[in-house]
């Protein structure tokens, strides 16, 4: 309670009167309560998390990894010094001492046995655990805490480290345990409940709740992020961990957290079950996961290439190459094609379409809306099995069987993009590092303020293709700029390719002074 002093509230030009009768406060203060709706949670809003935690706590177990590290300094690390300092030679000296190094120099260090800490859930009562791949990565040795402390030594049966998932066996022989149930994690609202449970910092059984804060995040994790963001406390040990549903469902499985201090910031990431459950049925049956397979390389549309291909917005897939006899070749899918609906589903943005293909079930005939030429078009195919060990060779597509014709002038500059172009040679190809059957023109320089040095054109790149055109010498493509700025077109369309990557390219077309159009 504070106190004020009569000429503490003079000072300040406040009046000071004589205070009411208690008995009068009082009454007055009982209507005002009355006057009140009492408190109430809001709806959906559970007056407490203890029954469904109390539920849920047993089929949660903490998990720990002991692996062997190899360090040949003996634990010591040196320090960083300029090169040449006396600090680093005296520094070398020491540990050599230390580590017994002597005259013969540096020995290497006893193995030295590191631990981590995670967290899992049981899906089965015959002993089957969910838990993250990188919580068990590389470990020599996986120990199982039950919440009754109870310990188990458990055997991978299948990982997946694209999804950042593993599947984990104990033999519980006569101990019962408490299993969960996987729930529709499409049917999770932003801002829904949810609670989760786990490890964190080796504090086992840990409860915090928060909300479902957005869907579909990507954060570059791997090749299939559609991670649920939740505001529940998540902290390192938390990995594996379930996120429940208020019906006690698991939705999701805390993989990550964005935190610049290591602690919870109120951003953590969750794999949703819809995409774990198939996961994890793949490794319980065979160890390993199948995944459906189109054979196609994309890239995501910017709005300049949209405008190109007329189409009204940058959403879909662009296909910058085929795997040759792969199922996207066989279904009738071409170069540039912009994949807009694949089995029914809309891709809204480059990143679905690889998820929605992984996930559906291989030998599965599906309907895929393209644009091609201007127009929508439906092509039915076949989803394959991905390769279990898929090339990384960027498949290209010859177009026709003849050789390159022989070039007839050097090195041309294509007047208002910037770019300086030349014949594909020996000498260039051993320069930019390119392949030998490469076919078009190679990028020799590219202006630093220039329209392609915008759309991130480089040295090294080869260009093949104009407006689904093929380029095999510079005045080729000095024709086709020419034209497409002739005809009133805002860019030209480019196929690039690089030791890298194969890819599409909208190349502003501006007036023969540089001016945009």
């Amino acid at each position: 309670m504070f106190v004020h002093k009569k000429h503490d509230l003079a000072r300040v030009g406040l009046s000071v009167r004589p205070a009411a009768p208690l008995s009068l406060v009082a009454a007055v203060l009982g209507l005002f309560v009355l006057l009140i709706p009492a408190a109430t949670p809001a709806a959906g809003a559970p007056d407490s998390f203890a029954n469904l935690a109390e539920k849920l706590l047993p089929s949660v177990v903490n998990i720990s990894t002991t692996q062997t590290v190899r360090n040949p300094h003996g634990g010591m690390e040196m320090p960083q010094f300029p090169p040449g300092s006396p600090l680093e030679e005296f520094f070398r000296d020491f540990m050599e001492r230390q580590q017994g190094g002597g005259q013969g120099g540096q020995a290497d260090a006893p193995p030295r046995r590191a631990n981590s800490l995670g967290s899992g859930f049981i899906i089965d009562p015959a002993g089957y655990i969910v838990t993250n791949n990188h919580v068990i990565a590389d470990a020599d040795e996986i120990s199982v805490k039950l919440n009754d402390d109870s310990v188990f030594q458990a055997t991978v049966v299948g990982r997946d480290p694209k999804v950042d998932l593993a599947l984990l066996k104990i033999d519980p022989g006569k101990k019962v345990l408490s299993a969960v149930a996987f729930g529709n994690s499409d049917d999770a609202r932003v801002g829904d409940w949810v609670l989760a449970i786990g490890n964190p910092f080796g504090f086992g059984g840990t409860v915090t709740a928060g909300i479902v804060s957005a869907r579909a995040r990507d954060i570059n994790a791997g090749p299939y992020d559609d991670f649920i963001q939740t505001d529940a406390p998540i902290n390192r040990g938390n990995s594996g961990g379930p996120m429940f549903n208020m019906k006690g469902e698991v939705i999701g499985i805390n993989s990550a957290i964005i935190s610049p201090s290591g602690g919870s910031i109120g951003i953590g990431f969750a794999i949703p079950a819809a995409l774990a459950m198939p996961v994890i049925d793949d490794l319980r049956k065979s160890g390993k996961v199948r995944r459906g397979w189109l054979g196609v390389r994309i890239q995501s549309l910017d709005s300049d290439m949209a405008e190109t291909m007329g189409l009204p917005d940058s959403h879909g897939a662009l296909i910058a190459s085929i795997d040759a006899n792969g199922p996207g070749q066989k279904a009738g899918l071409k170069n540039g094609d912009v994949v807009l609906r694949f089995d029914g589903k809309d891709i809204t943005e480059m990143r679905r379409l690889p998820r929605h293909v992984a996930s559906t079930p291989i030998g599965k005939k599906v309907e895929i809306v393209v644009w091609r030429d201007g127009k929508k078009l439906t092509l039915n195919g076949t989803v394959g099995e991905m390769p279990e060990d898929p090339a990384e060779k960027l498949a290209r597509t010859k177009g026709d069987n003849q050789k390159p014709a022989q070039p007839k002038e050097g090195s041309q500059v294509i007047t208002g993009t910037g770019l300086t172009v030349s014949p594909v040679t020996p000498a260039l190809r051993e320069r930019f590092g390119l392949d030998e059957e490469s076919t078009g023109i190679v990028v020799t320089d590219v202006k630093g303020d220039s329209l392609a040095s915008e759309k991130g054109l480089r040295p090294g790149d080869m260009i093949i293709e104009a407006d689904h055109k093929p380029i095999r010498l510079p005045q080729d493509l000095a024709k086709a700029v020419e034209d497409g700025r002739k005809a009133g077109s805002r860019s030209l369309l480019l196929r690039v390719e690089n030791p890298q990557q194969l890819r599409y390219v909208a190349l502003p077309l501006a007036d023969a002074k540089g001016g945009r159009k």
